[in-house]
């Protein structure tokens, strides 16, 4: 498992690691069932606190992502696929709200935007 920890970025530690578990678990890097580091293992990888990881754990756990089992350790959820779906158009909505949003302070419309998105999913 790999996760980069950025320094410029706005974002706190724990919200880059949280972020970055929920992309790999939505995209499917991370199956159900599958084990992630130790809170210690991953604290020391990263070379950042123990709390650190654990506060990202504990986000996880509450967003039902992960399940801890004591004295075993944290383990990637059992995900609704319904409820995986609803996630994964979660995030493309908040990409697109962005686009929307940006397109609109310079002056594009909805038709030009609409022919962008036809030319990318045609080209990957």
């Amino acid at each position: 498992m790999s996760i980069i920890i950025s320094n410029s970025s706005n974002e706190p530690i724990y919200e880059q690691i949280t972020n970055q578990i929920k992309g790999m678990i939505i995209k499917g890097e991370l199956q159900e069932g599958e084990g992630l580091p130790s809170i210690r293992a991953l604290a020391r990888d990263l070379q950042i606190s123990v709390i650190t990881t654990k506060r990202a754990y504990e986000e996880l756990e509450k967003e039902g992502f992960i399940v801890t089992m004591q004295g075993k350790g944290s383990f990637v959820a059992q995900q609704n696929n319904e409820l995986l779906k609803e996630k994964k158009l979660k995030i493309i909505e908040e990409k697109l709200l962005d686009v929307v949003k940006e397109s609109k302070l310079l002056g594009i419309d909805y038709k030009e935007i609409e022919e962008m998105l036809q030319i990318l999913f045609q080209e990957v």
